[in-house]
């Protein structure tokens, strides 16, 4: 690998139209190096409300639907040795189109920027950011805010 992150991107069919891999891809990277993050390897899949409600019911056990999931291969990878390759498989971040489009629309923007910080969101969770009070909630959000204005 020659960069430090190798970002996986899968876009469902019937959303590929709509969707650049490449501009996902630029944007987890730029995220991952923007945290510091040791070299790793992150999943990214745009697909639909089904597939995203299926996997909030199955993983987290929430019959509802939600506009991003974050898989996180393990915990706190600081407790774990790394890889002979060096690598950091960081997890998976499922986001639906069809969410991001409604949210778009309602916030009267470009679907490209709400898939932008869905992703953001989804790696934060990844790195080890979250929302659980409001105080977390606050740091992630000005978090997100910085990453997606230095974006563009």
């Amino acid at each position: 690998m020659t960069e430090p992150y190798q970002v996986n991107v899968r876009v469902d069919a019937p959303f590929r139209k709509w969707v650049s891999e490449e501009r996902l891809r630029r944007i987890a990277g730029r995220v991952l190096a923007a945290e510091n993050a040791s070299p790793a390897e992150v999943g990214l899949v745009i697909t639909g409300d089904r597939a995203v409600r299926t996997l909030n019911r199955s993983y987290r056990g929430e019959d509802a639907q939600t506009d991003v999931l974050s898989f996180a291969l393990a915990d706190n990878q600081d407790d774990f040795v790394l890889p002979p390759d060096g690598v950091v498989r960081l997890g998976e971040v499922v986001v639906s189109f069809p969410a991001a489009r409604r949210q778009a629309q309602e916030a009267g923007r470009p679907v490209d920027e709400e898939l932008a910080h869905l992703v953001v969101h989804g790696l934060l969770h990844l790195l080890g950011h979250d929302h659980r009070d409001e105080a977390e909630e606050r740091e992630m959000r000005s978090r997100e805010e910085t990453l997606l204005a230095d974006l563009g």
